[in-house]
């Protein structure tokens, strides 16, 4: 059993993870400042620490207080537009926050880490399935910001022996198959719960641009299950204490799905229609993002589970039913 701090484990990925970790026998702290995240969230079995990530005095104290034995970082801005307009809020808090992290971890004398990293920091693919030795050229704060910190641990693997792994996600989407946990963000920037919430009659759901170079002209994404990330977390988590390190891995299902094709799976699984509006493409969107995960296949002997749509569709329509 590992003493794991979760940051961000009330927020929609974190918390869906902090679950898999005490499935899997571990022990979870919760570090969440609840700006984004939600105490309700924050599973039973794992106890909550109300506070920042940036705040490096106090994260190394809560370090040497439970005893931590790694990380698993998942808090961050997330917002891609956000970013554009607003930099300076990522890089003080994805970057200089991250930092803080870091030097609390070697403070307190935690010598793993697990990155909750993205796909962003890819860009505009030169080739699709996109590998993880694909240039890296971020359109965004955002995605500049993750990068940031996956250099970082680079370096701090180097000069301090950090055992580290980067995981770019590429959708994260669905809820846990029980229906318990999903997305709750406001504001929601989520295609799929997006849909829903349209399908159930809220504002019609706006198509950004309907001329990229795609089979029906809208964007391409690679959606992966929330617990499949979560179990990813676990893989990755243990091969770093198996003594791995220096792991940067895509976590995808190796498969796109367009705009319109989430679309008709949300109409298909919840019987309605969903309003839509055609308007023009945003900013820091690539055309089409789908993963090569074949090398998170051979390190961690991990793969996406849930691959088809509809059942993606289906636990997010369901846990959507029940709130």
């Amino acid at each position: 059993m590992t003493t794991i701090l979760v940051t961000g484990g009330a927020g929609y990925v974190g918390s869906v993870s902090v679950e898999s970790f005490l499935a899997a026998g571990h022990d979870v702290v919760v570090l969440d400042d609840l700006t984004t995240g939600h105490r309700a969230a924050v599973v039973d079995g794992a106890r909550l620490v109300v506070g920042s990530y940036g705040n490096q005095a106090e994260v190394t104290r809560l370090l040497e207080r439970e005893g931590i034995e790694a990380i698993l970082h998942c808090a961050a801005r997330s917002l891609v537009g956000e970013s554009i307009v607003e930099p300076a809020k990522y890089y003080r808090d994805n970057v200089a926050g991250g930092v803080a992290l870091l030097e609390a971890a070697r403070a307190a004398g935690v010598g793993r880490v697990v990155f909750s990293s993205t796909a962003a920091v890819y860009g505009t693919p030169v080739e699709v399935p996109i590998p993880e030795d694909h240039p890296l050229a971020p359109l965004s704060p955002y995605g500049d910001s993750k990068l940031f910190v996956e250099r970082m641990l680079r370096w701090y693997g180097d000069a301090y022996g950090l055992r580290w792994a980067a995981l770019r996600y590429f959708n994260a989407a669905g809820a846990d198959p029980d229906g318990e946990i999903g997305e709750d963000h406001d504001p929601e920037t989520h295609l799929i719960p997006l849909a829903i919430e349209a399908a159930l009659g809220g504002k019609a759901l706006d198509i950004y641009g309907t001329d990229y170079p795609t089979a029906d002209g809208t964007a391409i994404r690679d959606y992966i299950h929330v617990q499949d990330l979560a179990d990813a977390h676990v893989s990755a988590l243990a091969r770093l204490r198996a003594g791995a390190t220096n792991l940067c891995l895509n976590l995808g299902t190796g498969r796109g799905h367009s705009v319109r094709e989430v679309i008709a799976a949300v109409e298909a699984v919840s019987g309605k229609k969903v309003p839509a509006r055609e308007v023009g493409r945003r900013a820091g969107d690539p055309p089409e993002l789908v993963a090569d995960a074949r090398l998170a296949a051979d390190v961690l002997g991990w793969q996406a589970r849930i691959r088809d749509m509809e059942t993606i569709v289906e636990h997010a329509w369901r846990w959507r039913q029940k709130r």
